[in-house]
């Protein structure tokens, strides 16, 4: 409140002295009848106006409210941008405009491009109220942040407050603890807030009422050999073992699955659950719902940069960070490192990369945080690091952003992959790895990804990111036609390669087998309306990381255990190889997240 009264203030202050010198020095500003009368130009022309602007996910739309001298309030009408990773954009960015009469206002970190567009939404709002927009960038009065260092105690510490550090936290404080967790960014979630959010795990209820047959041992199988056997056995059977485990904990915990298992890309086998809440809102709005009800006996403080661990001897005892006011030290009986992977950084996987071409220019689906800070900052304390080299690409890609959003699949049964020529150019159920590589040796490495009615039985059908078939058609990143002619002319690909192309595929749903290797097939594609949508590779996962047993404890170079210290999640290495089934990210974060938070309760 007081921070809101002195902004409120600052801004009185800051319109007083214009109209004082407007008066007092008759600047440009001011018309001769101003002069003649004392009286000041208006700012904007009073009323009620709307504005759009680009964001991330697309246009966002707002309606501001200015009288003849001010900004009197902003509404935010429609925008589709990711539940949880905005939420600061749209709660902050509009009170912070009003309160400073300024479009000079900070963008929110690792939401930018939705800080901009909803920023370039309230311009054209005040452009059209008649207002100075250079005026209004230059409005913002300085103010100076007073600086404080503040300590804690308590029992567990997490770094991160993605899946991994959030299940570490929640897992801990069942297990007797008290808990912290230090965030670096303004919001909670990590990747796992935009992920696509499947869970692979076997589960005997839901795959049998199915007709799915799976096992324990297959899962072990399929993961130890699709990660070139290169994965610790060991921590391979922990995950598969107890991924259902942990599943139905999430699920006393609140959280929400469909009834049904599917195949999801590179997952080699139909296990994957998905949540009922969109992309990964559900595991993060689980954990932090249960958070929110230990009356601060776990804490979650985000803006708050973990920069070393504290030692005492060989035992890690706590953590130093920055936080937006000054240092925070927190003391404690043991340490969680969840701060994610590296794919965001280009520098860093440029410097393991040994298998891709040049990463430079290859987008990513990842959150802007994940840099790998965390691994970095163990190696000072002789944390051991494996598999770092093993980066996963998926051929997944929006070719604007290299995020997963707009992808139009469903399953990976019922689409085929064309390239501009109009001709298939895998097995569209194979690894990631192949299906990347593939993907690379295609013109300009892009590919069309093809559904049919099968996959959108109604125009308001959503994808895994709950945008709906309707909306990605009018906004261009997907297309529709009744024939498929038609759609090979609106995606400009060969139409006989391309009625080819299914017409193959066709065939391999009725002898359960293609040219291409491929074995999994549903439906055959022969439903109007036909749907396509465009593909790139994108940088996805990183396997690589620090050391860990089955505990979760972090291993030093010696083999030996670093005591008090513990991960959990994409900061890890050594459990899936060079290459992660798709679907085994998210039973990971949250296997190993709950099993840290477990070790390190008990350690205190």
């Amino acid at each position: 409140m007081r921070k809101k009264q002195l902004k409120l203030i600052l801004s009185f202050v800051f319109i007083m002295s214009l109209l004082f010198l407007a008066v007092g020095c008759g600047d440009d500003t001011t018309s001769d009848a101003d002069e003649a009368t004392g009286e000041t130009e208006d700012m904007f022309e009073a009323g009620t106006y709307t504005g759009v602007g680009e964001g991330y996910n697309g246009d966002i739309e707002v309606e501001v409210e200015v009288d003849s001298e001010s900004i009197q309030s902003i509404e935010v009408l429609e925008h589709n941008e990711t539940e949880g990773l905005t939420d600061d954009v749209f709660d902050n960015i509009p009170d912070e405009v009003v309160n400073d009469q300024t479009i000079d206002v900070d963008t929110v970190s690792g939401a930018t491009s939705s800080s901009e567009g909803l920023i370039a939404a309230i311009t054209e709002a005040l452009e059209e109220a008649g207002g100075d927009i250079d005026r209004l960038r230059n409005g913002r009065a300085e103010q100076e942040t007073a600086t404080e260092d503040v300590e804690y105690e308590t029992d567990v510490v997490v770094v991160g407050a993605g899946g991994a550090g959030l299940a570490s936290a929640v897992s801990a404080y069942e297990n007797g603890a008290e808990v912290m967790v230090l965030e670096k960014m303004p919001q909670v979630g990590g990747n796992t807030l935009i992920s696509g959010s499947a869970y692979n795990a076997v589960d005997p209820e839901r795959q049998e009422q199915q007709g799915i047959e799976d096992s324990v041992d297959k899962h072990f199988e399929q993961t130890y050999e699709g990660g070139d056997e290169e994965g610790d056995p060991e921590l391979v059977r922990e995950l598969v073992e107890n991924a259902y485990p942990t599943l139905q904990w999430l699920e006393e915990l609140g959280m929400e699955f469909e009834d049904e298992v599917f195949t999801v890309l590179g997952g080699l086998w139909p296990r994957a659950h998905k949540p009922v809440e969109p992309l990964g809102t559900g595991y993060i709005n689980t954990y932090m719902n249960y958070i929110e009800g230990t009356n601060d006996e776990v804490q979650v403080l985000v803006n708050t940069e973990v920069k070393e661990m504290i030692m005492d001897g060989d035992k890690v005892v706590g953590v130093e960070a920055e936080g937006e006011n000054g240092k925070v030290t927190v003391k404690a009986e043991s340490v969680v490192l969840a701060s994610g992977g590296f794919g965001a950084d280009v520098d860093m996987r440029n410097e393991y990369n040994t298998e891709w071409p040049d990463l430079s220019d290859i987008p990513t689906t990842n959150h802007t945080g994940a840099t790998g800070e965390g691994i970095e900052m163990v190696k000072d304390v002789g944390a051991n690091l494996i598999g770092m080299d093993d980066i996963q690409l998926l051929p997944m890609g929006d070719p604007e952003t290299g995020s997963l959003s707009g992808n139009i699949e469903q399953g990976v049964e019922n689409r085929i992959f064309v390239n501009k020529e109009g001709n298939r150019f895998v097995d569209e159920g194979a690894r990631r790895d192949v299906m990347t590589n593939a993907l690379f040796e295609q013109p300009d490495s892009f590919m069309w990804i093809i559904v049919d009615e099968t996959s959108y039985p109604t125009g308001d059908t959503v994808n895994n990111f709950n945008e709906s078939i309707d909306d990605l058609v009018e906004a261009g990143r997907a297309y529709k036609a009744d024939t498929l002619e038609g759609l090979a002319e609106k995606i400009d690909v060969d139409p006989d390669n391309f009625v080819q192309a299914v017409e193959e595929f066709n065939e391999g749903v009725e002898e359960g087998e293609d040219e291409l290797g491929r074995t999994l097939f549903d439906q055959k594609l022969d439903s109007p309306p036909y749907y396509a949508g465009g593909r790139v590779p994108t940088v996805h996962h990183t396997m690589g990381g620090v050391e860990i047993n089955v505990d979760a404890q972090v291993i030093n170079e010696e083999g030996e255990v670093i005591k008090g210290l513990y991960a959990a999640g994409e900061v890890t290495g050594g459990i899936h190889g060079s290459n992660r089934l798709g679907g085994n990210a998210l039973a990971d974060v949250n296997t190993f997240g709950r099993i840290a938070g477990e070790s390190a309760a008990k350690q205190k």
